[in-house]
């Protein structure tokens, strides 16, 4: 499976490419995640950081039950998510986008796998969740069609998590 981003224009950079990533992919992978939560974004908790830079060998067991697509430029992972089913619906995690590539539609085509995936999977709905404190995640969603579903107030590491739903 592969999708190019849709973003391109006068001094655009090269198409994004988005592929299931193999176990190849890890070392990057991991280096993206440092790449994103390094340094910590101001208000975030550092526990809450540090759960989210995966050795290779935690992220190797995130693949567990999990189906990862990275999205590349020029040869390069610029970005990541992963869709996990469970109960026959679809749910988006561990979306990141290297701070270099961001607001280039790199996020946008990663989320697009993953639903065409859960499609494939004959899934009803997909949903995922952001920080409340991060409106860009929140923006995106809502762009892409999903509805706001709910919000747990103090969920991980004492922050509020939004819940958003997308009907297949």
């Amino acid at each position: 499976m592969s999708e190019q981003g849709t973003h391109r224009g006068a001094g655009s950079p090269s198409p994004v490419s988005v592929e299931r990533i193999t176990h190849q992919d890890v070392p990057a992978i991991c280096a993206l995640y440092k790449r994103v939560w390094e340094p910590a974004p101001d208000g975030v908790p550092s526990e809450f950081v540090k759960s989210w830079i995966p050795t290779p060998l935690e992220f190797t067991s995130w693949m567990e039950g999990i189906t990862y697509f990275a999205a590349r430029r020029d040869g390069r992972v610029v970005g990541v998510v992963g869709l996990e089913m469970r109960r026959g619906t679809g749910r988006l995690v561990h979306l990141a986008v290297d701070p270099d590539a961001r607001r280039q539609g790199v996020a946008t085509a990663l989320v697009k796998a993953g639903l065409d995936w859960a499609r494939h999977a004959n899934a009803p709905a997909v949903w995922t969740d952001a920080l409340a404190k991060f409106p860009g995640a929140a923006d995106l969603f809502r762009h892409l069609g999903f509805k706001d579903a709910g919000l747990l107030h103090r969920h991980e590491w004492g922050e509020d998590i939004r819940l958003f739903e997308l009907l297949l």
